[in-house]
């Protein structure tokens, strides 16, 4: 800000013939070049308080006001909205991209759900057909063991059943040879072989 001091004194008039008109002022007067009296300080106005200099100090705020204003329209706003516009232009690709890497990780989990429940739905199937082949294993191992055991327990019933007539034939012949010895024991004549065979078979009867 720049501000108009005015002389408070006119310079004093040069100094009477034969005196040298650079000669040091008389006491009292004004020095042209800063305005103050020699010898003592001037004793006007503060400037800014001063009435004199209001419209000087008035045209200097209207320059100064529209160089600010001029300032901050052409280089100060344009530069702080382009660090804005700049500062939301990033805000809005990282919400961009923040949104696109959740949907990306939504995405994951959800196939990865999936393969999950793929992944037991066949281990599940898996062991349910394991378990069935088991079963169906197992089954198949006893019904060939009762087989086995069928024919084992036939071929033993047929192998008694020989070994009992086989028994039974020679019971028979013991029978009859006991008989025949008991009877020549008895009346001391030999009884014929048709008689003690018939005796043997119907004493087998009756039992």
């Amino acid at each position: 800000m720049f501000f108009v001091t005015p002389a408070y004194a006119e310079e004093a008039p040069a100094a009477a013939t034969g005196t040298d008109a650079h000669a040091a002022p008389a006491a009292g007067e004004v020095h042209t070049e800063t305005g103050v009296a020699e010898g003592e300080h001037a004793r006007g106005p503060f400037p800014p308080f001063d009435s004199t200099t209001y419209a000087s100090q008035l045209l200097w705020l209207v320059i100064t006001f529209g160089v600010f204003y001029l300032l901050m329209q052409k280089v100060i706003a344009p530069r702080i909205g382009a660090i804005l516009d700049q500062r939301h232009t990033r805000l809005s690709q990282d919400l961009e991209e923040a949104g696109r890497l959740k949907a990306e990780a939504d995405a994951a989990v959800q196939t990865y759900e999936g393969e999950l429940a793929a992944a037991r739905a066949k281990s599940n199937a898996i062991g349910a057909a394991a378990r069935d082949a088991a079963k169906l294993k197992a089954e198949e191992d006893r019904r060939a063991v009762e087989a086995s055991l069928s024919e084992k327990i036939k071929a033993a019933e047929v192998r008694i059943a020989d070994i009992k007539a086989k028994a039974f034939a020679d019971v028979g012949t013991i029978a009859e040879e006991t008989a025949a010895a008991v009877v020549d024991q008895l009346i001391g004549g030999t009884a014929a072989k048709a008689d003690v065979a018939a005796a043997v078979a119907a004493a087998k009867k009756e039992a």
